[in-house]
């Protein structure tokens, strides 16, 4: 366990789009700096995302500097985004929240992806990551937030269980679907130099200099059987997943982490105090 350290980054700055991985990034009370603060909804204010649209995954998203993204996706011309000025906030339904954000300005964002994805939907930013969403209740400490991420601030997971997963993959019934890659599970931190499902056994970590309480495991949806490069969707991993990692009904892999302090974190950074 002495070799574990942080293998890869990754940082979604559109929930449910295709991300960046850069080589560090600031952490705060809410998750990476940047990541899942803009997200899309339909004319009834519920959030959409890959479990309706797999044609999602073909979307990017970059963070500029400030907070907005330069999105691009195939057969559409390239579009920046800045953060919107304060202005008057909209619901947001995701999952059992109601969060309130603010709309994009005018009216170039919403069109650029209502045309891409071929349904009415609106690009809206979470203004306010310290007050809008609280992490679920029963999971939660006093006063921790999270932003449109699914429920907690980071998702951890590692090389050796994707590595044991897709080994398992192989012996099964669609063997043809693997071995699958990470991006698959969106994770924010990979870690290396683990043994394999070493993670769930973990209550707290740091990565570099910056610690971590473990939450929960991450319970897996239909998302991790799309193909992240094609928008295409299989029977892996939740075939394999509910053979051998059914746990409390759900099918599980990788941890949810919420940060216990600020810091920075970076590839290569050593993962230790696990227990």
């Amino acid at each position: 366990m002495g070799n574990a350290h942080l293998h890869s980054i990754h940082v979604h700055p559109v929930k449910a789009v295709r991300g960046v991985t850069p080589r560090e990034a600031d952490v705060e009370p809410w998750g990476l700096a940047g990541d899942r603060r803009w997200v899309l909804i339909d004319d009834g204010g519920k959030v959409v995302t890959q479990r309706r649209l797999p044609r999602l995954a073909l979307v990017a998203a970059e963070p500029r500097p400030g907070g907005g993204v330069r999105l691009s996706a195939p057969g559409m011309t390239s579009l920046t985004v800045p953060v919107p000025r304060p202005s008057v906030t909209v619901p947001v339904e995701i999952f059992r929240d109601k969060v309130e954000a603010v709309e994009a300005e005018g009216e170039a964002a919403h069109a650029w992806f209502s045309s891409c994805l071929g349904i009415a939907v609106r690009l809206a930013h979470m203004d306010d990551p310290a007050t809008r969403r609280p992490v679920a209740p029963e999971y939660a400490r006093p006063g921790e937030t999270v932003s449109f991420a699914d429920g907690f601030p980071l998702l951890l997971t590692t090389t050796a269980s994707l590595d044991a997963l897709n080994s398992l993959i192989a012996r099964g019934e669609y063997a043809g679907e693997g071995p699958l890659p990470m991006n698959r599970f969106r994770p924010n931190v990979v870690v290396a130099g683990t043994l394999a499902w070493a993670e769930d056994d973990w209550s707290r970590l740091t990565i570099g200099d910056v610690p971590f309480r473990v939450a929960k495991t991450c319970g897996r949806c239909v998302v991790t059987t799309t193909d992240q490069d094609t928008g295409e969707r299989g029977r892996e991993p939740l075939f394999s997943l509910g053979h051998h990692r059914r746990l409390g009904g759900k099918l599980v892999f990788g941890q949810n982490l919420v940060p216990l302090s600020r810091g920075t974190i970076r590839v290569g950074d050593p993962v230790g105090n696990l227990e």
